[in-house]
């Protein structure tokens, strides 16, 4: 997996939205607008997929180079939305999989799935 750097990928992507004098359309509405966009059109290549096909939609490199295209420009928009905001992306991923983990503790989990297979 390749290494991470949200704060360097944001600060490439506000560069190019300045450079192209796009800043005053990135406001939290207009992002947030475009992230649910591009994550509809990710959703729209798995639309009709059975669960097996999709598992091994990354076989084929047209359909793979779509998914990945699309991944970006999600992560992208949301980069973008984060900086605006001031939001620490992998802090605030972080912070909520502490919660989960005290919300659905693995023993549960385990449990649920035993109960669930022996039906």
């Amino acid at each position: 997996m390749t290494e991470f750097d949200a704060a360097q990928l944001q600060r490439r992507l506000a560069d190019f939205a300045v450079s192209r004098g796009w800043e005053p359309y990135h406001t939290p509405k207009n992002l947030v607008a475009a992230l649910g966009v591009e994550a509809s059109e990710l959703q729209e290549i798995f639309q009709w997929l059975t669960p097996e096909q999709s598992a091994r939609v990354m076989e084929d490199p047209g359909t793979a180079f779509r998914v990945e295209d699309e991944v970006a420009d999600v992560l992208a928009y949301l980069l973008q939305f984060c900086e605006v905001l001031g939001i620490d992306p992998l802090a605030a991923l972080a912070a909520k999989i502490d919660r989960n983990e005290t919300r659905f503790p693995a023993e549960e989990g385990a449990e649920a799935l035993r109960r669930h297979s022996s039906e």
